[in-house]
Formats: C-alpha cells, structure tokens, sequence
C-alpha cells in the first residue's frame, strides 16, 4: 500500500482479509470456489477484489496457497473445512476486542504472519493452516497467503515417564 496514505488498524486489516477469503471460498458457489482452489494447487497466485480505501487509493488483494508443509494429498472438501475452522477461529481470538498475534520477520516488515491456526488431523497427519499477508512496498497490492505450518512445531516431546506419581 506504498501509493496509499491510508492506515487501517491490525484488526480492521485482518477482518478484512478474513472477509475476502470468506467471500471468495465461501459464499461462491461451490464450482467457483473449487475452480479457485484447483487454480491455487497448481501454484500462482489469483487476484480476489479490488479495494477502495478511505484516501481514495485502490488496493488489489491476492490469494496464494503455500502447501510445502501439507502432508497427504488435499482435496477440496478438506481444505474448505480447514478454512472454515481458520475464519472461526480468527473470530474467537478477536471477541472482546482483542487482536491476533502477528508476526513480523526482521528486515521484511511488509511480510506478517498471524497467530491464529487450524489445526486438522487427517488419516493420521496433522496439518496446521495459518494465513500471511505481504503487502508490496512499491504498489497498491495485498498478497494473502493461505500457508501450512510444519507441525512438529507445536508438538511437545513425549515426557520421560517417571515412575507413579513422579516418583
């Protein structure tokens, strides 16, 4: 948004992130939204909307998928119910006024990772979806990116069992 002298809040940037992934794979029908994630699969990246900012800028956001951590094979159905269970989960974490964590990478601020996940078990493999957002800092564009964690990052070692009682 580097054309754009607008400034929207962490929270108003993720419902409205929130809101377009819904919107595109939600409330589409299902064969526009299976189309889109057949596209996503394949790799690229799809434009979602076009937003007009308060300042009167238009901002693009896009849609990417980044399956390097996805273990199995993903359909459609799967990934939907993920995605749901994503957007809900962005809701909880923000009742009460309160706002996701997000994280920045050193040197990249434009790239943010937010701290709400969705876990899903399936056929015995966990898989843990999260959504990034880059925004460009040369032109009026927004990437969303719908990624998969590595779940051996969340996984606690098994404690050595020592005895009744911890003894």
């Amino acid at each position: 948004m580097a054309q754009s002298q607008a400034s929207i809040s962490n929270k108003q940037f993720i419902t409205m992130s929130v809101n377009l992934l819904h919107k595109a794979f939600i409330e589409s029908t299902r064969t526009h939204s299976k189309q889109l994630f057949r596209q996503l699969s394949e790799g690229g990246k799809r434009t979602l909307t076009q937003v007009k900012m308060d300042d009167g800028a238009t901002v693009r956001f896009d849609v990417s998928f980044d399956l390097g951590a996805y273990k199995g094979k993903l359909n459609y159905s799967a990934f939907r119910d993920q995605l749901l269970l994503l957007m809900a989960n962005f809701v909880e974490s923000m009742k009460d006024a309160e706002e996701p964590k997000m994280f920045r990478a050193e040197g990249e601020e434009h790239k943010m990772l937010f701290g709400v996940t969705a876990p899903a078990i399936e056929q015995d493999r966990i898989n843990i979806m999260a959504l990034a957002a880059e925004v460009s800092p040369n032109s009026p564009e927004v990437l969303l990116q719908l990624i998969y964690l590595p779940p051996d990052q969340f996984i606690e070692p098994a404690q050595q069992d020592s005895g009744v009682l911890g003894a």
